[in-house]
C-alpha cells in the first residue's frame, strides 16, 4: 500500500510538472540533443556500477572477499529492488544476501551496508557543500541550504569519528522516536558500533573506501553535467556541483517512487537560472535513467537471489510480529 501511494504521488507530481510546462515542448529538446554526449553520459553507468561493486568488495573482511563478479551482481540486484521495494530495502536485502552466502555474519553484513550508505551520503554532502560555498547566486534560501548541508556533513563526520558521540545521538534519538521505531534504531546503533570497530581498526581500508566514495560521487555529478551538455544547454560545472546534489537529496525524501517527481521538481527549481523548464524536465528524465539502467542490467540476476529475498522478507515480518 505504501509503495502504491508513493507511485501515485510520483505520477501526480509529474502530471503537474508536464501540464505546467506543456509536455509537447520536451519533444524538440530530446530531438535536438547531441547524440555523442548523450551516449557518453549514459555509458558512465557502466564504470560507476563497476566502481561501486569494487568498493563493496573492498569493504569485506580480508578472508571473505566477494569477488568483483559477485559484488557487481549484488549491486545490480539491489538497484532492481530499490525500484520496487520501499525505503531502499534493496540495500538491506544486499546485507541479507551477503550473510546468507556465508561471506559475513548478519551483524557485520548490516554494518557493511550501513558504512557503504554512510560513505555515499557524506560524499554527496561534501560535494554539495563545496559547490554551495562557491555558488555565486546565493539568496537567503541558498544560505540556509548551505548551512544545513555543511552542518549535516560536519555532524556525519563527527558521528563517524566518535563512538561516544554516536552513542549519545542514538540513545537520544531512541528516547524521542515513536515506540515502533525504537527497535530499528537499536539495530542501527549496534550496527554503527560494529562498523566503527571494524573500519577504524584498518585505517588504510577506511581511507581507500572513503576516497573511492568521493570519486564515485564526483563521477555521478559529472554525469549529470554531461546530460546538460547532451541537451545542448549550459550550466557552469561548479554550479552543477551545488545544484545536482540538492536535487538528489530532494529525491531521497520518502514521498515518491525512487525519487521520481520530487527530484524532477527540484531540478526545475534549482536550475532555473541556467535551464528553461522543458530542458530541466528532460534532465529529470535522464537523471531517472541513472537508476533505471542498472536495474535493467540487474533483472537477469534477480532469479538467483529471489529465494533469499523471500526468506529475508519472511524473517523481517516475523521479527515485526514478535515486536
Amino acid at each position: 500500500m505504501k509503495r502504491l501511494l508513493s507511485l501515485l504521488v510520483s505520477l501526480g507530481i509529474l502530471a503537474v510538472i508536464y501540464w505546467r510546462i506543456d509536455f509537447t515542448r520536451m519533444g524538440p529538446v530530446f530531438r535536438d540533443c547531441d547524440p555523442l554526449w548523450l551516449g557518453l553520459s549514459l555509458s558512465l553507468v557502466v564504470p560507476l556500477t563497476l566502481m561501486t561493486a569494487w568498493r563493496l568488495d573492498q569493504l569485506m573482511p580480508g578472508g571473505a572477499r566477494l569477488g568483483v563478479g559477485e559484488s557487481n551482481r549484488l549491486i545490480l540486484v539491489a538497484s532492481v529492488l530499490n525500484l520496487v521495494l520501499p525505503s531502499k530495502m534493496g540495500d538491506l536485502a544486499k546485507a541479507w544476501f551477503i550473510k546468507e552466502r556465508g561471506h559475513a555474519s548478519a551483524s557485520l553484513a548490516f554494518a557493511l551496508v550501513v558504512f557503504e550508505k554512510t560513505c555515499d551520503m557524506l560524499s554527496l554532502l561534501l560535494w554539495c557543500a563545496f559547490g554551495l560555498l562557491l555558488y555565486p547566486q546565493k539568496d537567503v534560501l541558498f544560505w540556509i541550504m548551505t548551512a544545513c548541508v555543511t552542518g549535516g556533513l560536519v555532524a556525519g563526520l563527527a558521528l563517524l569519528g566518535s563512538p561516544a558521540l554516536a552513542e549519545v545521538a542514538f540513545r537520544t534519538g531512541a528516547r524521542l522516536a515513536p515506540a515502533k521505531s525504537r527497535a530499528k534504531l537499536e539495530q542501527l546503533r549496534l550496527a554503527w558500533r560494529e562498523m566503527h570497530d571494524f573500519f577504524w581498526h584498518d585505517r588504510s581500508r577506511l581511507a581507500r573506501v572513503s576516497a573511492t566514495s568521493v570519486f564515485i560521487w564526483f563521477l555521478h555529478l559529472l554525469q549529470i553535467w554531461m546530460f546538460i551538455l547532451a541537451l545542448r544547454a549550459h550550466t557552469p560545472f561548479l554550479a552543477n556541483l551545488a545544484l545536482a546534489p540538492l536535487a538528489i537529496l530532494a529525491g531521497l525524501l520518502p514521498l515518491t517512487l525512487a525519487g521520481i517527481g520530487t527530484r524532477d521538481a527540484a531540478l526545475i527549481l534549482f536550475y532555473r537560472p541556467y535551464l528553461d523548464a522543458p530542458t530541466a524536465a528532460a534532465l529529470g528524465i535522464l537523471c531517472t535513467m541513472r537508476y533505471v539502467l542498472p536495474a535493467v542490467g540487474g533483472m537477469p540476476f534477480v532469479a538467483q537471489y529471489l529465494p533469499g529475498l523471500k526468506l529475508a522478507r519472511k524473517s523481517m515480518s516475523g521479527n515485526n510480529d514478535e515486536k
